[in-house]
């Protein structure tokens, strides 16, 4: 019978077939002697096992694509120049030895600390000496290393013999099916690296999806794992540094003076029984600048300017860095994102967290958004720190209608919140819920007409208003109309629903969205570049708290403790927030992280003041931010400059430290 599959890419395939195997074998010992998953359910197990293999099939494809890339060039010729059979030989042999070594050395670094293999291994290296020696007390290396002789030997062997095997089957395509033999190939390849049927690729956060952290810990691929850290090698911290700007930080955050620590309970009122109910909505791109309570010329946000009046309003909220993910992050953590190479929720190793919106004890948890979870590896950040968290995304709705690259729209995402939380309110289960908006965001999708709801079109607003306004497009003024009107839409969903009396509606923007300078502000927002962190921060809850301005300084990070306290739960708060309701004017300030002349640096707002400090060059500056020049004044103001470079420097190296010394206790 006729071969109707080409004989170099069988032996392609079955390339990735073994090497597939292999993977799974060493998951295999990795299960049984290594991972201890007694104590943990089945379902678990078996969806870590999922994640696993499919992490697995896609190292085995990376391994062998570069034996792909060869096929797909010489084709029948692989089987006729003998030199293709070395260099195949030679590069599965090496691909073969290198996972092995990978793989024990693996095994042996989890038994020493409990996790995967990362770039933080590295730093074993810093003193090779040492580390040589305790390997060699530790294992028997130098029997490992015969052993290794030999499996290089049969593997070596083992991939002659393949090649040998499939050499029998040659015959001769046409041209047009020499094409198909690559196309095709090609398509499940990259499949199988891609390995998802969702618009995002297969991502190592997916694998913490479990409070259990050994569950999470065996769904990783190490291979992959330690190429994902990689990327974040630089990272870390300065104990000395963290511990020299201790007292600063203790002073403005109301830590212990005497020990360092930076844990802070808070004990709840025992004489209020009830728990009411926490919905926290990240607004998309939504600053001060936008809204026309701040004095943005066109009416562009009439409801939530109503709602703010009728809330507690921060008028000096910040946000750490400009970017969604980073304010997801910082807004879940307590820790800002400061990361300069990508954002710290893609950061595997300060994934792991001891937060605050896990203390909520007796609340169902809930995280709603239009698209996937997996977007910035924010799945990981909720389901690694947050237990028994319920994730509604895309996919989780009966009725979906996806609008563009986001997902569902707001209107559909509030509507679906709604109608769970309503439930929940039904059965007296009291929650906590964190809702994710989109529709603000390019590209500005809307709809012709949403109830009352209508854009406006081109002609309605003239280019000197739009100028004035600092919106770049009719298009994104419309889009923050539409949200305008599905926060107030799902405001009064909540109290036809039953439950806005009992629930704390705290609303946030996520950062600016890009916009033209405009000079109705009364600080120099644009000068400084602080336009894209200022975003409004209010509290509905009419029931709890009374309607009040608050002008004093407040931060991203003090999210988390401030609807805590509010909820009257008991509670530690690890990172770097407060409760901004009750802090001090005098102790208030916004920390942020930003690129100024093209290098990172961080930033503090405090007073009237914005002090600049640049992390490589260690450049500083100091600015009024009433001021009509944009004229560095430190050397006119020493003493606030010191003591403001004493409070950036310690939040910064306390930020670092804490991604790394603030994980969750064994359970």
């Amino acid at each position: 019978m006729k071969q109707k599959i080409p004989n170099y890419i069988q032996y392609l395939f079955v390339n990735v077939f073994f090497v597939f195997l292999y993977a799974l074998l060493f998951r295999g010992i990795f299960y049984g002697f290594f991972a201890q998953l007694d104590s943990v359910s089945k379902r678990e197990i078996g969806q870590a096992f999922s994640l696993g293999i499919r992490f697995d099939l896609k190292l085995a494809v990376l391994a062998v694509f570069p034996i792909a890339i060869l096929l797909f060039i010489v084709n029948q010729r692989f089987f006729k120049a003998k030199i293709y059979k070395k260099i195949s030989s030679i590069y599965l042999t090496l691909i073969y030895l290198v996972l092995t070594i990978f793989y024990l050395v693996d095994f042996g670094y989890y038994e020493y600390l409990g996790i995967r293999l990362d770039a933080a291994s590295l730093r074993f290296l810093s003193n090779l000496k040492i580390s040589t020696q305790v390997l060699i007390e530790s294992y028997p290396v130098y029997k490992g290393l015969f052993g290794l002789l030999i499996l290089v030997f049969l593997i070596y062997r083992f991939n002659s013999y393949i090649y040998t095997k499939l050499d029998k089957n040659t015959r001769q395509i046409s041209k047009k099916k020499k094409a198909f033999y690559i196309v095709i190939p090609f398509l499940i390849l990259a499949f199988g690296i891609y390995n998802s049927f969702t618009h995002y690729p297969l991502r190592w956060s997916q694998s913490f999806f479990s409070k259990n952290q050994a569950v999470n810990q065996f769904a990783l691929n190490p291979v992959l794992y330690f190429y994902d850290s990689f990327a974040f090698r630089n990272s870390g911290f300065n104990l000395e540094e963290t511990k020299k700007y201790y007292p600063t930080i203790a002073n403005y955050l109301g830590l212990s003076k005497d020990v360092f620590s930076f844990e802070k309970p808070h004990t709840a009122n025992d004489s209020i029984k009830n728990k009411p109910n926490v919905v926290i909505v990240m607004l998309e791109s939504v600053g001060v600048a936008p809204m026309s309570y701040f004095g943005n010329p066109i009416s562009t946000t009439p409801k939530m300017d109503s709602i703010a009046k009728q809330s507690a309003l921060f008028t000096n909220f910040y946000v750490h860095k400009a970017g969604t993910a980073g304010s997801v992050f910082a807004s879940i953590t307590g820790l800002p994102d400061i990361d300069n190479i990508s954002t710290a929720s893609r950061n595997p190793m300060v994934i792991d967290q001891r937060i605050v919106f896990d203390q909520f004890k007796g609340y169902e948890k809930l995280y709603f958004l239009g698209g996937s979870a997996n977007w910035a590896n924010i799945r990981g950040v909720f389901q690694s720190n947050v237990n028994d968290l319920q994730i509604f995304e895309e996919g989780s709705y009966a009725d979906e209608n996806r609008a563009d690259v986001w997902g569902i729209d707001d209107y559909e995402l509030f509507k679906q919140s709604d109608k769970k939380l309503a439930e929940l309110n039904r059965q007296n289960k009291p929650f906590i819920a964190y809702i994710q908006t989109a529709t603000n965001h390019m590209p500005f999708t809307v709809p012709e007409q949403k109830e009352s709801y209508k854009p406006l079109a081109e002609s309605d607003v003239s280019l000197e208003l739009l100028e004035k306004s600092g919106f770049k497009s009719v298009a994104q003024l419309n889009a923050i109309r539409y949200l305008d009107f599905n926060v107030d839409e799902f405001l009064k969903r909540a109290k036809k629903s039953g439950y806005y009396d009992n629930t704390i509606f705290l609303f946030f923007g996520d950062h600016n969205t890009a916009m033209n300078p405009v000079d109705f502000l009364e600080k120099k927002e644009f000068d400084l570049e602080t336009q894209v962190h200022h975003v409004p921060f209010f509290i509905n809850a009419p029931k709890f708290i009374s309607p009040k301005t608050h002008n004093h300084y407040a931060k991203l990070v003090d999210l988390m403790p401030t609807a805590a306290s509010l909820a009257n739960i008991n509670y530690t708060n690890y990172t770097l927030g407060n409760d901004a309701l009750n802090t001090d004017a005098d102790k208030s300030f916004a920390f942020l992280y930003k690129t100024i002349n093209g290098e990172p640096a961080v930033a503090v707002l405090k007073d009237d003041f914005y002090y600049t400090y640049a992390t490589n060059s260690k450049n500083t500056n100091l600015y009024s931010i009433n001021s009509g020049e944009l004229v560095d004044i430190k050397n006119q103001f020493p003493v606030i400059s010191k003591q403001l470079d004493s409070l950036v420097k310690g939040y910064y190296n306390a930020t670092k430290y804490l991604y790394y010394n603030n994980k969750k206790l064994s359970e």
